[in-house]
């Protein structure tokens, strides 16, 4: 009784006039003649009067909530046998649990209703005292009781109530046969039925224990008996009521599918989906009962929640299951070939077909197989839906069109084959006749023919919507590229120029879209922007992987100018720029071409002079972060039509105009839809090769040099001049390398400064990693030219030190060749005077000294002087070759061969010291 006094004199603090306190008093007093009153008639008056005031104004709804509540339910619970009491006091609590809508208030407002709901939840005996009230025998009795648990349940999913809501479904999972009361009244009279399923409707919603009882309450025979009794998909809102409450007991429970594929079967689903009367007779709630029925069968083919392991085999067999009641035949009759049907049943049909056939293919080969009309008008079903993408004024409907196509070629390289196959050109005459005018134009024939329907009235939008289809056919495939890439599209006169490859036509189109949008922003930036995205889209999908396909990009080059102008260009919105730059850097890792201008190190080279590196990134950045792709996953997310979230027609309508309006943002408001996530996450991981790729291929020169020994080895027959010079040429060669490594690197640096200076205001983590690894690479380069300057300088020193030691080598050898020369004369000289003294013996004088004494003695002091003067000289020799064994080592590290360098030393001593042998001789 705290909280209900606490709630007490409220209404004057809302609502803030001197009437509150008043209609508090009267409240209170009415309550007390309910309460205490000794005539019956007066208080059952009172609570007739009491329902009254309490269903017309919020003070007395909010007055009653804080007094009212234990009073009602002590009548409820003791005065059963008063069945007027009952009634009054259930249609009381009722008003009092029912908004009321006369003017909107302020958001800050209480709202009374919502206020009650709390305070009957607080009490723990008012949900079992309401559902035992629900096996009374009075009519109304049960059926103001079932509107109570409804508003309980329906206003408790506010955010503030969320919390009750779940408490509330747990209290009446616990009351014994809780659920089997509830279910009972089913079997009920109509009004009480009706409001039976509206209340399950709520008490299912995201409750699987309760979902399961329900079913094993035999609710799937119950539902569809209700559906047939009330004219399946021609009835009213009990059928919208009905398959709303079917959905949830199928939405994420694989367990229900099941029970429901092997029970009762899908063919009373099927027959909800077939037209009959008047096929072209839509009212609103038809329309709402199709899109419900629809939305069972998306369901079914989706096999159950994400978390639950045997989603996959459930989706298959489900599928399997639906195959075989001809589902298919009946979608194509809703999706595809009924004019008269509403654009959002179309829509949800072919979004069901896309379904039907993602990742099965033998339900890929059935729609292949399929064709529509009668004789002789009929026409493949891909051809019919090709049509639809090309003719179909609603965007959802291009959309969910889009969507089928999408699937057929998913991982179905046979499919896009045989799509590609039909690829012809046809002359320009028949090439753009109407559409309409043939349905037996082939499949390729009609996608040529919107491909280049702009060529005349500037239509871009149907243009765009084949690029989108060419781009299934050729994602991922690398046959199918190559085979579109040889087609070229006729000029429409000889004299404008010869035929020109289709890849160039569709850029042509996007620079038309481009300028077309700068004529006239304010009309045609949306529509434009969207056909924009489809053909760089198209342009993304097609080079990838295919350098062919880069190599007929790049051939013209005007396609290069207009990409880098579209990166840069900040009227264009950020996708478009995100895209743009995408292209580009898939002319860089997917380039293989060695063209000057063409290859991958001018494509890096124009970009940085153009845009800068660190701006090129940022537009990756920029595109993540746009709503466009943050909404991606979301696109294919649509709400299920419920009397209870009181569907009206216009939220069935095609949504081209307000679906995600609310995002102001300068791309369509359905590009989300059109790009899907598998296009999304090959973007990213684009965009991770390409910033490798390029960091790579600006931090190595334009040709790889690698320093080998071949190249600084001395070449037979290479005389040393020649030598020479060519180890100059080849470290000029060097030093120009680092030069132009020196350029980019300052040019990297500039860069960035300007960058980090403009983003100072905005921290980007990518851009923040971008500027860590940029710096990090300049660092290694600074070290890795620092080391080749130092190893420069130690090779010139060492080559000079070499030709040193050669000259002192040469000297040394001069020397010995002098020693040698004097040695040789003492010798003549020697032999001089030995040939005198025997002359002089011959001719008899006197006696002479020992003259070979005298001679032993002289050569012994010779011998001592010449052999000091050698060990003087073999001790120099011995330090000069310790030197040269260490530069010897040295050169051999660098790589030099020090055996050809000291080749030919010493030869001409040599030679001489021969010549000199054969004179003594």
């Amino acid at each position: 009784m705290d909280l209900m006094s606490g709630y007490k004199g409220v209404v004057g603090l809302v609502f803030g006039n001197e009437n509150s306190s008043n209609e508090d008093r009267y409240v209170e007093r009415l309550l007390d003649r309910i309460n205490n009153g000794k005539l019956p008639d007066d208080r059952r008056n009172a609570i007739t009067e009491l329902q009254a005031v309490v269903s017309e104004n919020k003070a007395f709804q909010l007055a009653f909530g804080a007094m009212g509540l234990p009073i009602i339910l002590g009548v409820l619970k003791e005065e059963r046998h008063d069945v007027e009491m009952v009634r009054g006091a259930l249609e009381t609590l009722v008003s009092a649990l029912t908004p009321i809508n006369h003017s909107k208030g302020s958001s800050n407002e209480v709202q009374p209703d919502l206020m009650n709901t709390d305070l009957l939840s607080r009490e723990e005996e008012s949900i079992p005292l309401l559902l035992s009230l629900l096996e009374e025998d009075d009519f109304y009795v049960r059926y103001y009781t079932l509107q109570i648990l409804t508003a309980l349940l329906s206003n408790s999913r506010q955010r503030t109530l969320a919390d009750f809501f779940f408490r509330l479904q747990e209290t009446i999972l616990t009351i014994p046969r809780g659920i089997t009361r509830l279910m009972d009244m089913l079997m009920d009279r109509e009004v009480i039925r009706n409001e039976a399923l509206l209340l399950l409707t709520h008490l299912t919603r995201e409750a699987e224990e309760i979902q399961k009882i329900v079913v094993f309450e035999g609710a799937y025979e119950k539902i569809f008996s209700i559906i047939r009794e009330e004219g399946n998909s021609d009835g009213g809102v009990v059928v919208q009521d009905c398959l709303e409450l079917l959905n949830n007991l199928i939405r994420t429970n694989a367990s229900n599918q099941v029970l429901l594929r092997e029970t009762i079967g899908l063919d009373s689903l099927i027959l909800i989906l077939k037209l009959r009367g008047s096929s072209y007779s839509f009212t609103q709630q038809k329309t709402i009962n199709l899109l419900s029925a629809l939305e069972t069968i998306k369901l079914l083919l989706k096999g159950g929640s994400e978390a639950d392991p045997g989603k996959d085999a459930n989706k298959k067999t489900n599928k399997a299951a639906l195959v075989q009641k001809k589902v298919l035949d009946n979608l194509l009759i809703l999706g595809v070939e009924s004019q008269w049907v509403p654009v959002p049943i179309r829509c949800e049909a072919l979004r069901c077909i896309g379904d039907l056939i993602a990742g099965d293919s033998k339900n890929l080969d059935l729609l292949a197989s399929k064709v529509l009309g009668e004789d002789p008008q009929v026409e493949p079903a891909l051809n019919s839906i090709l049509r639809i993408i090309l003719r179909s004024s609603s965007m959802q409907e291009f959309i969910a069109a889009d969507y089928v196509f999408k699937n057929f070629c998913e991982k179905n390289t046979d499919g896009q084959a045989m799509l590609a196959s039909t690829l012809i050109p046809q002359p320009y005459s028949m090439n753009h006749s109407f559409i309409e005018e043939d349905v037996n134009m082939s499949f390729g024939s009609m996608l040529l023919h919107g491909l280049t329907l702009g060529e005349n009235d500037g239509d871009l939008e149907t243009c765009s919507r084949a690029a989108s289809v060419l781009s299934h056919i050729l994602k991922d495939n690398l046959q199918c590229k190559e085979r579109v890439l040889r087609i070229e599209i006729e000029a429409p006169m000889q004299s404008l120029g010869a035929p020109e490859p289709l890849m160039h036509r569709m850029v042509k189109y996007l620079a038309l879209a481009s300028s077309m949008k700068s004529k006239d922003g304010k009309s045609n930036t949306s529509g434009n922007s969207y056909v924009q995205a489809i053909i760089l889209k198209l342009l993304v999908i097609w080079l990838a992987d295919c350098p062919n396909a880069v190599h007929c990009f790049l051939d013209a080059r005007p396609h290069l100018t207009y990409l880098l102008e579209l990166v840069s260009n900040l009227s264009e919105t950020v996708c478009i720029r995100g895209f743009a730059a995408v292209v580009l850097g898939e002319c860089v890792i997917y380039n293989k071409s060695t063209d000057n201008g063409k290859d991958a190190f001018a494509i890096v080279d124009i970009i940085s002079q153009k845009i800068g590196l660190s701006s090129y990134f940022l537009k990756f950045d920029e595109m993540h972060k746009s709503s466009v792709f943050t909404n991606v996953e979301s696109s294919f997310t649509h709400r299920s039509f419920s009397r209870s979230s009181e569907a009206s027609m216009a939220e069935i309508q095609d949504v081209d105009e307000n679906d995600l309006s609310e995002k102001k943002n300068m791309d369509h408001p359905n590009l989300s839809s059109i790009l899907d996530s598998y296009f999304v996450n090959f973007v990213k991981r684009l965009e991770a090769n390409i910033r490798e790729q390029i960091v790579e291929v600006y931090s190595r020169p334009k040709t790889k040099v690698a320093v080998v020994p071949e190249e600084i080895e001395q070449k037979k027959g290479e005389s040393e001049v020649e030598y020479i010079k060519r180890l100059k040429a080849f470290i000029e060669k060097q030093h120009s390398e680092i030069q132009d490594l020196a350029i980019r690197n300052g040019t990297l640096a500039e860069d960035l400064a300007k960058t980090g200076n403009s983003m100072q205001s905005e921290q980007r983590v990518s851009g923040g990693m971008d500027r860590v690894q940029i710096e990090t690479l300049r660092r290694d380069f600074q070290e890795a030219s620092k080391r080749l300057e130092m190893l420069k300088e130690e090779k010139a020193k060492i080559e000079s030190e070499a030709i040193m030691y050669q000259n002192l080598a040469a000297k040394m050898e001069g020397d010995l060749r002098s020693l040698s020369d004097a040695y040789n004369s003492l010798e003549q000289s020697n032999l001089h005077l030995e040939n005198e003294v025997k002359a002089l013996r011959g001719e008899g004088h006197a006696t002479f000294p020992d003259v070979e004494a005298i001679k032993a003695e002289a050569r012994e002091e010779a011998l001592k002087e010449s052999e000091g003067e050698l060990n003087d000289l073999l001790v120099c020799l011995g330090q000069e070759q310790s030197k040269v064994d260490k530069l010897s080592a040295r050169l051999l590290e660098l790589g030099e061969d020090v055996d050809k360098l000291l080749e030919g030393i010493g030869d001409d001593a040599g030679a001489a010291e021969d010549f000199e042998d054969e004179e003594d001789a």
